[in-house]
């Protein structure tokens, strides 16, 4: 015991029974994860061997059939080419008794792949703005309501001239041609959008051509489009214009490239532009059409041409007037369908 006292405090404690501190067997003890990466299973979609040990094919190991020699074995010849299904060349109508493929068939003259994208305000449209446009433009009415009378836009001629007589209606006062019927918005005649026309118009390109490659190449760089070149279709003398001369570009965009072109205005160039107060509440053709137009400072806020301002000369940028064409028959219904994806209007609304 003397010599147990001798030994340190903290000796005393590891040589002690009552110590925590275990003396570890002799065998050894294997982990968990040595464990599981010894039972590790096999993948089969994983391959174990490496793709450059795989024997290289050589163009004397492909067997290469003559084709005279396989049309020889075959004992039953291939359908002439009259034999197979050609879609009709002309659509003749419901009643007909060949119809064309739709157009999601391979097979019809009108298949166009796709869709390979879809732009998130046409998602937005078709899943909240549609029916949000249905539950404002509702007018309900009562059972029993009478039909009101339909508009008279066709003029008839009076009988004071046996001439007059048998003669087809005259048009409305103050127009030659007949603008289209609005008619309630059900779920059959939703406005959506259609296409969007973009022009410049540079009269300097007569001096200067290169206001021409300078507009074209910001169109095509907005659009993805290569834009086309326009001519003017009379002579002007006061203003110097002659006929056939090249002083602008223009290009349409459709389908889903109109619908990212309208998202992009709305969310990227509009909100940069200074004292903006919207879109002009005249702005619109009476056939549902909305115009508006960009000067050549805004140009600059699309993101494709901030991108790459310096390779722009910043003084031949042009201006540019933008089309919106929808599917709606007023200009009341383009603007609703306008307002609604975000675009806003000022001043006296003129339907």
């Amino acid at each position: 015991m003397a010599a147990l006292r001798d030994v340190p405090r903290a000796g005393r404690q590891l040589l002690s029974a009552t110590s925590r501190w275990k003396p570890c067997s002799t065998h050894l003890q294997r982990s968990a994860s040595t464990e599981a990466t010894a039972s590790a299973p096999v993948i089969s979609d994983i391959e174990q061997d490496s793709g450059l040990a795989s024997p290289v094919v050589t163009r004397e190991d492909v067997k290469i059939t003559d084709p005279r020699k396989r049309a020889s074995r075959r004992n039953h010849e291939l359908p002439h080419e009259r034999y197979r299904y050609h879609p009709p060349k002309y659509y003749r109508g419901p009643l007909h008794p060949v119809q064309p493929p739709p157009s999601s068939d391979p097979v019809a003259r009108n298949f166009s792949p796709g869709p390979f994208n879809l732009p998130r305000l046409k998602q937005t449209f078709h899943s909240t703005t549609a029916s949000d446009i249905m539950t404002l433009m509702y007018q309900h009415t009562p059972p029993g309501t009478p039909p009101q009378p339909e508009r008279i836009r066709l003029r008839e001629w009076d009988d004071s001239s046996p001439y007059m007589k048998n003669r087809p209606k005259r048009g409305p006062r103050g127009h030659d041609v007949l603008l289209p019927l609005e008619k309630k918005i059900t779920w059959r005649n939703i406005p959506e959008i259609k296409a969007v026309h973009l022009a410049m118009y540079m009269p300097n390109a007569k001096k200067n051509p290169d206001h021409l490659i300078v507009g074209r190449s910001v169109l095509q760089t907005i659009t993805g489009i290569r834009p086309e070149i326009t001519t003017t279709k009379s002579s002007v003398a006061q203003w110097g214009i002659v006929k056939g001369e090249r002083m602008g570009v223009k290009v349409t965009v459709r389908g889903d490239q109109a619908y990212e072109l309208i998202d992009k205005i709305i969310h990227l160039v509009f909100p940069k532009i200074k004292d903006w107060n919207g879109i002009s509440g005249t702005a619109g053709d009476s056939t549902g059409n909305i115009n508006w137009g960009f000067e050549p400072q805004v140009m600059q806020y699309f993101p494709e041409v901030e991108a790459n301002y310096s390779l722009y000369p910043s003084k031949m940028i042009p201006g540019c007037r933008v089309t919106l064409e929808t599917t709606a028959k007023s200009d009341r219904h383009a603007r609703i369908l306008c307002m609604s994806l975000g675009i806003p209007f000022y001043g006296k609304l003129v339907d």
